[in-house]
């Protein structure tokens, strides 16, 4: 396979990398960007796709915004209920496809909060119809698909943005900022990870129950449920929030996570793919218990020097591996057991999840020099809000933030770890242009799953 994705750093780059960039971002006419602008005073007209959890919470950030909710779309009415008794006026639907069929022309952007393993049908069909997409992380469920719906964005020429709504903060501005002004020198590792939800990322202690039969509840369409992937035996262990931990439907911690905890270094350090993926896992069996996520993960990323960038090694921990303390710590240091720590020449950048939260500079001296009036000069507009910057790049035909161009390869990134927990204790070598694992073919049956019949990208 070719890479579809050869112009996404420049892209990139340009919208936020440099200062010339940030000039041109405000500057460049919309139809340069290929996106179609729309008048400021004009409201858009939005439709909600799997609203009953993370999706809903989407959808109220764009009504907050002043647009119009025209349609709610979830394969569960009961799960919904909630949220389609929120927005009356809206016109509800089980079936995406039907929804897009009968309210096309009513519809200029969705919203996808569904599991994961059906973003990349739903987005690609609303693309293919003209409509601009916010999808929550990971973009999809797999590289193959990553890669379509990068292609597809551009040539539909929609605006779109990943669900990973620390993109539009202002922490992770400022850490972009300390990083290229140098603060801790260079980066050469970053330690990364999650330690919540543990017990919906591994299921172990529910593999046993899922060979009892179950009745479908008479609310969901559970066909419409499982979708593109292999049909399994409806059971409550994953529909609906417990899918996260499954394999078949999820992506486990990293998958959820690591665009949000990553983020501020993938964009700081301009990380791309990696060259090569390895895996540790803990009380686990990948030939026993790979329909769900390990206990305990450390995931190691290499990726190759860039530019003037040297190599980087980033290190993802989760469940019961934690981030290790620092040997140069403080006692009163805290590690976060959700966000990462970025080590350079001359210090530490350490930081929650979602933009960075929290993100300070270790040693405090480092702080001093760094902060207030001494702070990097401001190379990355600032915006409002996730949601509002993906509706203002709709308005003024530029790209948001967090653009699959930019938000495909964070999720690659994430995927190709979760591919590694299937072989632990094996470094599988990375080719980006090609997509495919020099060293490891059985790795590479989970770059392009198959779908079950009646599906297709």
């Amino acid at each position: 396979m070719k890479n579809p994705k050869s112009n996404s750093i420049n892209r990139r780059q340009f919208l936020y990398g440099s200062s010339l960039g940030v000039a041109l971002f405000h500057i460049l006419p919309g139809r340069a960007l290929g996106a179609e602008r729309t008048s400021a005073n004009e409201k858009l007209g939005v439709a909600g796709i799997g609203v009953g959890s993370q999706g809903g919470g989407d959808i109220d950030a764009v009504a907050q915004e002043g647009q119009n909710i025209v349609a709610l779309c979830d394969v569960d009415a009961q799960y919904a209920a909630k949220k389609f008794a929120q927005y009356p006026k809206a016109r509800t639907f089980k079936d995406y496809r039907v929804m897009l069929d009968k309210m096309g022309k009513d519809i200029d952007a969705v919203v996808i909060g569904t599991p994961d393993h059906t973003h990349a049908v739903i987005a690609l069909e609303a693309m293919r119809r003209g409509k601009h997409v916010y999808c929550e992380k990971p973009l999809a469920h797999s590289v193959r698909e990553i890669r379509t719906l990068m292609a597809a964005a551009r040539q539909h020429k929609v605006v779109t943005q990943l669900g990973n709504q620390g993109h539009s903060s202002d922490t992770i501005r400022r850490l972009c900022e300390w990083v290229w002004a140098g603060a801790v020198g260079p980066v050469h590792t970053v330690h990364a990870g999650c330690d919540a939800f543990k017990e919906v990322y591994c299921q172990l202690r529910n593999l046993d129950k899922l060979d009892k039969s179950y009745e479908v509840p008479k609310s969901l369409d559970y066909d419409l449920w499982i979708g593109p992937v292999p049909f399994r035996p409806y059971t409550p262990f994953w529909v609906h929030w417990n899918w996260r931990g499954w394999m078949p439907f999820g992506t486990g911690t990293v998958g959820d996570w690591f665009c949000h905890v990553v983020d501020p270094s993938f964009w700081a350090l301009d990380l791309d793919a990696p060259s090569s993926v390895r895996a540790e896992v803990t009380d686990y069996d990948p030939a026993r218990h790979g329909l769900t996520y390990p206990p305990a993960t450390k995931i190691t990323f290499e990726f190759p020097a860039r530019k003037e960038r040297g190599p980087v090694k980033l290190i993802w921990h989760d469940g019961n591996n934690r981030i290790p303390k620092p040997e140069n710590f403080s006692a009163d240091d805290q590690v976060p057991g959700t966000g990462a720590v970025l080590f350079g020449a001359k210090g530490m950048i350490v930081h929650g999840s979602h933009g960075a939260g929290g993100c300070r500079l270790v040693p405090d001296k480092l702080m001093e020099q760094y902060s207030g009036r001494n702070a990097p000069a401001a190379k990355i507009p600032r915006v409002k809000g996730h949601a509002w910057d993906w509706i203002e790049a709709i308005r003024t035909g530029r790209q948001a933030g967090s653009n699959f161009d930019y938000g495909g390869p964070l999720t690659q990134a994430a995927l190709l770890g979760a591919i590694a927990i299937r072989f632990p204790g094996q470094t599988l070598k990375w080719d980006d242009q090609e997509a495919l694992f020099t060293n490891h073919d059985a790795a590479n049956a989970f770059v392009n799953p198959p779908y079950r019949d009646g599906w297709s990208l």
